[in-house]
């Protein structure tokens, strides 16, 4: 899956739309493609329950780069400093249905001797050079079987956000596709499960 300034770091920015004008010389921005956005949000399973809250708020960069759930992004889209969003998702939209095919057994004589189920593991697939994530779920009789599904995946997701901070994104952070600084993508962000 991780806060409010309202003046726009007293810069005037003739040629972005988003940028308005007020006779207090303020400027009251809209989220729209390269900006970057903190937010606070929590998430909830189709019984309502708690999922997850982040603890500081998550920054990200806006504008279709693939650092937030596109539903999300939409429903943030034209939004406000102090807006609300309320965004249901059924688990296609969200984090995938399960595919039975990132289950598997493996020999116990694989892992370490002190695993227990819950654990996350790294693995790299040499096919698609690409690095896969997935969890212990069950050890028994000698097999470990492990799953490589999003620990959300196959779940219907509502996910609330409150606005707290737009501005502008940097050249260097439309060019890398991420937000920098503290809490941007590539940076630790705590949350509360």
């Amino acid at each position: 899956m991780e806060s409010a300034l309202l003046c726009y770091n007293g810069r005037i920015h003739k040629d972005r739309p988003d940028s308005i004008v007020t006779p207090n010389s303020q400027f009251i921005m809209k989220i729209t493609k390269d900006t970057v956005i903190s937010l606070n949000y929590s998430m909830f399973d189709k019984d309502n329950q708690l999922i997850d809250r982040n603890v500081e708020p998550i920054v990200y960069l806006h504008g279709g780069y693939d650092n937030i759930l596109p539903p999300v992004e939409r429903a943030l889209e034209g939004r406000g400093v102090g807006d609300t969003i309320d965004v249901s998702m059924t688990p296609a939209e969200a984090f995938g249905e399960i595919d039975e095919s990132l289950i598997r057994e493996e020999d116990v004589g694989l892992f370490p001797p002190d695993i227990e189920i819950g654990m996350m593991f790294e693995t790299h697939n040499q096919e698609t050079n690409e690095e896969m994530q997935f969890c212990i779920t069950g050890i028994d009789a000698g097999k470990v079987t492990v799953d490589g599904n999003h620990p959300l995946a196959g779940k219907s997701l509502r996910f609330e956000a409150t606005v707290l901070e737009i501005r502008a994104a940097s050249d260097e952070e439309i060019q890398h596709g991420h937000a920098h600084g503290a809490h941007g993508h590539g940076h630790e962000h705590g949350h509360e499960h």
